[in-house]
């Protein structure tokens, strides 16, 4: 075990919670619940810890599967480790000296019996006085699925009369109670005034699998090795411990995911599987034996065909499979096994014959069905051996899944059949031509990808069909992937398609997409060909591909003529791809709405484009059209969970590169504004590193805004300038000035803080001249910021740029701009810089635009901008916020407390905080003290305890 903490324990922090709150809270009575391998004795031991307990006030018991239990035995077992208490306690009453035959290793401080009364009666009450005399501990009894029926009535009445000091932990696996009963032998509610109540536990989630490997076996648990222990496991934490125990025991291995793979499932698993199916009888084991080689949810008829039992017969296995907790009911009349790795072994029990003629009977019963499931067809044909029915199979269901909308289906089945070595050669194109529209339109598939690439290598394929193909890896490389590389596969793609004039014409309109490299300038030159090819061979799918790049170049220029012209696009076709392609055109002009400054209109356009892509089948485009919207509520200041929507839609797709700096750029934004600077730095260096891949300029002059911007805070304009130059080179050769918002105004500023006010005023003077008649409010509203920090000190009494009032002015203007787009945080920007420039010679007026600011930055939660704009208002003398006094916050948590720890919660170090809040040192580490002690947490719970706030 590499980290601390009780092993095998991750997660449950609500359970945990709610266990440790009870045992602080006594009397209380907690059952835990969860199949063998939750975990529940680790919940326990980590709930003590936590709680405080002292290890000799802990009592523990067990029940065993024996036939037949001793009475009392676990509380029995538990009291007898009570001495060391009672050494301290008073003299006890007489009526516990009933137990003095039960319990000798007592016999040093229990009284003698007394005779007479029932044995029974003077037993509980003679356990119930003693309880009593030790005061507060906790009694845990363990496995109280296999209690006496005096063991059980016992527990009941103490759950219901606890002592005063009593904390009662009963731990127990549902599934294995008889007939489903209560653990207590009849129902239970907490009294009043006891603490407690059920607590269930469930299989771990995949980012606790992810924390118990990382806390087990390396902290750079690798995403395969992960996946395979959650597969294995089933979510259960002490099979996710033995696998990678035993894994450890074999290595090392080069491979660790592929290892466990191949490995045996957990001995543990084995042994519990073993063990309830040979309690079954013959019918139950051939009912549980049919449905492991189903695999999946099947209802009593299909069981019964399969295991040839009649219907009575099945109904009573059925039951008798379910009792012993080796089927579950997943939904109405519907029976499988609880867990996918129970079904595992069971299955690899079955011996060879017996497996082989179920699954023969298996495909018999499908293949009536109507329509007929070819997927569940081809799985139990391969399970038989038969390699060439496989492959005919295999191919059918693969056409058929892919139109029932399951593509991920669909492209294992084909990337399978691709890894078959004897297909044959026209199996093997059609296949591959299959992968290949079916990746074309995926979001996540880098298997696919990657299988695409081996096909283009294979001598064998025709051409042309290699051209089909080498086109679908182009675009999944430099879309989905965002790596230029890609257009090097489109190129020879278009060359491949020299005999299918329509197809190379799609090649083409890709090439016209790339503006890096110089590539910009070809793009007209590309379309020009695409459409000269258009016009030998006719085709309505292309055409639409051409229209929506067409609509692409006049959004990325700003023209004025393009919304009209997104009206036309078909929304209704019948033609699948027609749909796809108004898609592609809605988020493509929607997303760069974004960078233009339209972001109502692009609001509008990225829903339409979501739901349009979730009709054609485009995950990708989906995908896309969420991120996009996610970074909308963020340009809008809707910061509120947005980092948790960003993270749960990178793990839902995880390889979209997209996703990965769409959320580096927000990360870094909110980081910047909460003054976390090295994290802000780290992010948009990332999203840097993307932009350099990437055909479209926007990522890297997004990224290098935010990263000069962070330079001139920290560093001054030298370090800015080394970010910021190669930046303004990309948007001059693109010519990208209508998506210039955000790179303009750092650009001129970092001119202006190394005192080359002529190149400011030349970049301030080229945008201007390049936005003029162009239709992008955002570009105009950096563009007057610009001019703002190109006259903020000159004293506005130049020519030119310097005309129209003035930094004061133009900062004005840049405000008024930033708020009619909709984005707050800009303004408030701007509302500062104008406030800075008014405290040269209207106080009151400067005053009131930075508390104008200060507002806005503390509602969006832009902590360290709300400090700095506190810190400038001291220095520039403008006096202070009007507040209604200061008083005290008790227990409470004072404003800044709450900047505080809102800042501890997101891992800061008291000299980020310092940094951030422009405090020092000993001011934030009085404020971490009082934080820590209000909320009654260490550092690492701050993020809980606030959002349990």
């Amino acid at each position: 075990m590499k980290g601390g903490g009780v092993p095998g324990f991750v997660g449950r922090r609500r359970e945990l919670a709610r266990l440790a709150a009870a045992l602080r809270a006594a009397p209380s009575v907690v059952l835990v619940e969860g199949e063998a391998g939750t975990g529940k004795s680790a919940l326990v031991r980590q709930a003590l810890a936590v709680a405080g307990t002292a290890p000799e006030r802990v009592l523990s018991g067990y029940c065993h599967p024996i036939a037949e239990p001793m009475p009392y035995g676990p509380v029995l077992d538990a009291l007898r480790s009570s001495g060391p208490l009672l050494a301290e306690a008073a003299p006890l009453p007489a009526s516990t000296g009933a137990l003095r035959s039960w319990l000798p290793e007592l016999g040093a401080w229990l009284p003698h019996a007394s005779d007479g009364g029932d044995e029974r009666h003077r037993l509980v009450q003679g356990i119930r006085a003693l309880l009593d005399a030790l005061g507060r501990v906790v009694l845990v009894v363990e496995d109280a699925q296999w209690a006496d029926r005096a063991s059980r009535e016992l527990l009941l009445l103490l759950a219901r009369d606890p002592r005063p000091g009593l904390s009662l932990l009963v731990t127990y696996r549902a599934e294995e109670l008889a007939a489903g009963a209560p653990v207590l032998g009849a129902a239970y509610r907490c009294p009043p005034g006891v603490a407690g109540g059920l607590v269930q536990l469930g299989p771990l989630e995949e980012a606790e699998v992810r924390e118990l490997a990382a806390r087990e076996w390396s902290a750079e648990a690798v995403p395969e090795l992960v996946a395979v222990l959650g597969e294995r496991s089933g979510g259960l934490p002490a099979l996710v411990v033995e696998d990678l125990a035993a894994l450890r025991e074999s290595g090392p291995h080069s491979e660790p995911a592929m290892a466990l793979a191949e490995a045996e499932l957990p001995r543990g698993l084995r042994d519990v599987v073993a063990e309830r199916l040979a309690g079954l009888g013959p019918d139950a084991l051939a009912v549980a034996e049919t449905v492991a080689v189903l695999d999946a949810p099947t209802s009593e008829e299909v069981i019964g065909e399969v295991a040839q039992l009649s219907a009575e017969r099945v109904a009573t296995a059925l039951v008798d499979a379910l009792r012993a907790g080796v089927l579950a009911e997943p939904t109405a009349a519907r029976y499988a096994f609880c867990r996918e790795p129970v079904r595992q072994v069971a299955y690899r029990r079955i011996p060879g014959p017996v497996r082989s003629a179920l699954h023969r009977r298996v495909i018999a019963v499908l293949r009536a069905a109507e329509p007929q499931p070819l997927a569940r067809i081809a799985a139990h044909t391969r399970a038989l051996g038969d390699r060439a029915a496989w492959q005919g199979v295999a191919e059918e269901a693969a056409g058929q899944t892919a139109e029932q909308g399951d593509p991920a289906a669909a492209g294992l089945l084909l990337r399978e059949l691709l890894a078959e070595t004897d297909l044959a050669p026209e199996r093997r194109v059609r296949v591959a031509r299959a992968l290949s529209a079916i990746a074309a339109n995926a979001a996540d598939d880098t298997a696919s990808t990657a299988a695409l690439g081996g096909i283009v290598a294979d001598p064998r394929l025709p051409v042309a069909d290699r051209g089909e193909i080498r086109l679908t890896l182009g675009l999944r490389v430099a879309v989905q992937g965002g790596d230029r590389a890609g257009f090097a596969q489109i190129e020879r793609a278009a060359d491949e398609l020299a005999e299918r004039p329509a197809r190379a014409a799609r090649a083409l309109v890709a090439l016209a997409m790339n503006e890096r490299d110089g590539a910009g300038a070809a793009a007209r030159e590309h379309m020009a060909k695409a459409a000269a090819a258009l016009e030998v061979e006719p085709d309505e799918e292309v055409a639409a591909a051409y229209r929506a790049t067409l609509l692409t170049f006049q959004a990325r220029e700003g023209d004025p003529a393009l919304w009209p012209e997104l009206d036309r696009l078909p929304r209704d076709s019948t033609n699948p791809e027609l749909v796809r392609q108004t898609t592609r055109a809605l988020y493509n002009v929607g997303d760069i709405a974004l960078d233009t400054g339209h972001d109502q209109r692009a609001g509008r356009l990225l829903a339409e484009s979501r739901a349009l892509a979730r009709q054609a089948a485009s995950s990708y485009l989906e995908c896309y059209s969420r991120i996009a919207l996610l970074r909308l509520d963020g340009l809008a200041g809707r910061w509120q969970g947005l980092e948790e929507r960003f993270a749960a839609l990178g793990t839902e797709f995880p390889d979209v590169a997209m996703a990965g700096v769409e959320r580096a750029m927000l990360l870094g934004r909110l980081a910047a504004a909460r003054g976390r600077l090295a994290v802000a730095r780290a992010e948009f260096t990332s999203a840097a590193e993307y932009g350099e891949r990437e055909s479209q300029v926007t990522a890297a002059l997004r990224a290098a805004a935010g990263l000069g911007a962070l330079e001139l805070a920290e560093h001054g304009g030298a370090a800015a300038a080394v970010v910021v130059a190669p930046a303004v080179a990309i948007l001059r050769q693109a010519g990208a000035w209508a998506r210039s918002g955000e790179l303009l105004p750092v650009a001129v500023e970092t001119a202006r803080a190394i005192g080359d006010i002529d190149a400011a005023r030349h970049l301030t003077e080229e945008a201007a001249e390049a936005l003029g008649g162009v239709d992008a409010p955002a570009a105009y509203a950096g563009l007057e910021l610009a001019r703002g920090h190109l006259l903020d000190g000159l004293g506005g009494t130049g020519t030119g740029t310097e005309a129209g009032g003035g930094a004061a002015e133009a900062y004005r203007r840049a405000r008024d701009a930033w708020r009619a787009i909709g984005r707050p945080y800009e303004a408030a920007r701007a509302e500062e810089r104008l406030a800075r420039v008014l405290a040269e010679h209207d106080t009151q007026a400067a005053a009131e635009w930075l508390t104008a600011a200060e507002a806005a930055f503390t509602t969006l939660g832009a902590a360290s901008d709300a400090a700095r704009c506190q810190h400038v208002r001291r220095d520039l003398g403008l006096g202070r916020t009007a507040s209604p006094g200061r008083r005290g916050y008790g227990e409470a948590l004072s404003p800044r407390e709450r900047q505080v720890a809102e800042l501890v919660a997101q891992g800061a170090g008291n000299q980020d905080i310092a940094q951030a809040l422009f405090l020092s040192p000993r001011t934030v580490e009085h404020h971490v003290a009082s934080v820590l002690r209000k909320l009654g947490v260490g550092r690492k719970e701050v993020a809980e305890a606030l959002a349990a706030r």
